[in-house]
């Protein structure tokens, strides 16, 4: 048990880097939640187009994270090293890339976002209106449009300035934008102080301009501060990106890129598989998701934090240290979460009766919130595995370990369940929730073996 727990200032150190970033994803989850209320107070189909329409663009949102994450895992190497010129080619890297993903969005996006909408609408349930729905997620989504460009720019400034150890900035961007986009939320969809009543447009509008606030918080701070931002000096005088070093970001980045857009996009196919129960269950999923997501954001943050710790670590060639941090901040992402599904399996059943949705969403999303909670910390288990993977490079093992898993067993178990058996929605999702304890048992034979343990930024 030594080397699993370790001593106050390793746990200083550790929630130094994970609670700045618990604190933003956590508010920026918060409010997302009053969103979401917010838009199913308003009633059942709006809130079920809204949730389509955000489960699709997650996918957008995880390419990009995926894109700018393959050179984010040099540049907290480089940074390691003090190698501020290699930051900066990692930070010209991964504007180029979501440049290329933003443009590929806004292509299948406009001409195939109906046909993905319609593949949510199915009946088998009493609650929900297919034709409501359907036009409630086309009008949220060709507001949301707009919000793709600034998106990506945060996330490569956002990503570049944690690498570089500055993780206070982006929560204080992210805590501005949230409470903007709270406030205008309450204006917009309810037609409070005079302003129209927009419904979801409205909650779509609060958005957008929100993250445009937040964009410009980073931008302006992070130029203003070029002594301490030394990536952003000269940055856009040209985007010459060494060609080696490019080479090695993308061979060693791609799986990182292919492996987020096929998770995500996995996670859109098992809300489909689910959804074929009926939009009581899209309802009832994303009021469960929506908690969720609250409190996943602790074991999240830690597994950043593992990428970034380590990832130093191993940059400054601190091999030992680097396994040993590995196997501390693991275990205590895990135990974490064991009293967060406590909490949460007591206390979240509550939660669906916040929103104005039939008897049947209520009662389906308690008991969904209460599997939720249970399976966290095969959660929390997984996502501290796969950082400790990316932190030294081993990006092609994270794909194999994180989508191919999905794609292979999760979608394969959920499609044959969902459309070859009548076994009940909750039975369904309890199942593919379990399979993968069979990934956890993969992820620590990987991770035990050190495998992992490189440095790829000396690498020849």
């Amino acid at each position: 048990m030594k080397k699993l727990i370790g001593n106050k200032a390793f746990y200083l150190m550790v929630l130094g880097v994970a609670v700045p970033i618990m604190i933003q994803n956590g508010i920026t989850n918060f409010v997302g939640m009053l969103d979401n209320i917010m838009v199913g107070r308003v009633g059942t189909d709006q809130m079920s187009g809204v949730a389509i329409v955000n489960q699709l663009l997650f996918v957008f949102n995880l390419c990009i994270f995926g894109g700018v994450s393959g050179a984010g895992v040099f540049g907290a190497q480089f940074f390691g090293q003090k190698n501020h010129e290699g930051v900066r080619d990692t930070f010209r890297y991964k504007m180029v890339i979501s440049g290329v993903i933003v443009a590929v969005a806004y292509v299948v996006f406009i001409i195939f976002g109906e046909d993905l909408i319609s593949l949510y609408l199915h009946d088998g349930s009493k609650s929900g209106d297919l034709e409501a729905t359907a036009r409630y997620a086309k009008s949220y989504l060709t507001i949301m449009l707009i919000e793709l460009i600034p998106f990506a720019v945060i996330q490569v400034y956002a990503g570049t300035l944690r690498e570089t150890g500055e993780t206070v900035l982006p929560m204080k961007a992210g805590l501005a934008a949230v409470a903007v986009n709270l406030v205008l939320n309450y204006i917009l969809i309810f037609g409070k102080f005079g302003a129209p009543k927009f419904g979801v447009e409205g909650a779509a509008i609060a958005t957008v301009v929100s993250r445009f606030v937040e964009l410009g918080i980073v931008l302006i701070w992070t130029h203003r501060h070029k002594e301490k931002n030394v990536f952003v000096v000269g940055a856009y005088k040209n985007f010459r990106i060494p060609k080696n070093l490019a080479l090695k970001i993308t061979v060693k980045g791609m799986p990182l890129l292919v492996n987020e857009g096929l998770w995500s996009a996995g996670q859109a196919m098992l809300l489909q598989c689910y959804s074929v129960r009926g939009l009581a269950v899209v309802a009832g999923l994303n009021i469960s998701n929506t908690i969720a997501n609250l409190f996943n954001i602790v074991f999240l943050a830690l597994g950043s934090s593992i990428s970034i710790v380590v990832g130093q670590m191993l940059g400054a060639g601190k091999r030992q240290e680097a396994k040993n941090t590995a196997y501390k901040m693991t275990f205590f992402a895990v135990a974490c979460c064991l009293v967060l599904a406590i909490i949460m399996s007591l206390g979240g059943r509550f939660f669906p009766y916040l929103y104005n949705v039939e008897p049947e969403v209520h009662k389906l999303a308690s008991m969904l919130i209460v599997i939720a909670a249970l399976t966290m910390p095969i959660h929390a288990y997984m996502n501290a595995t796969y950082f400790t993977l990316r932190s030294g490079g081993k990006t092609f093992i994270t794909f194999l370990f994180d989508s191919v898993y999905m794609w292979v067993v999760s979608i394969p178990l959920a499609y044959g369940l969902a459309h070859y058996t009548e076994i009940p929605i909750l039975y369904l999702f309890l199942a593919v929730q379990l399979i993968d304890l069979v990934k956890c048992a993969i992820g620590f034979l990987m991770v035990k073996s050190g495998i992992w343990i490189q440095n790829i930024v000396d690498e020849k």
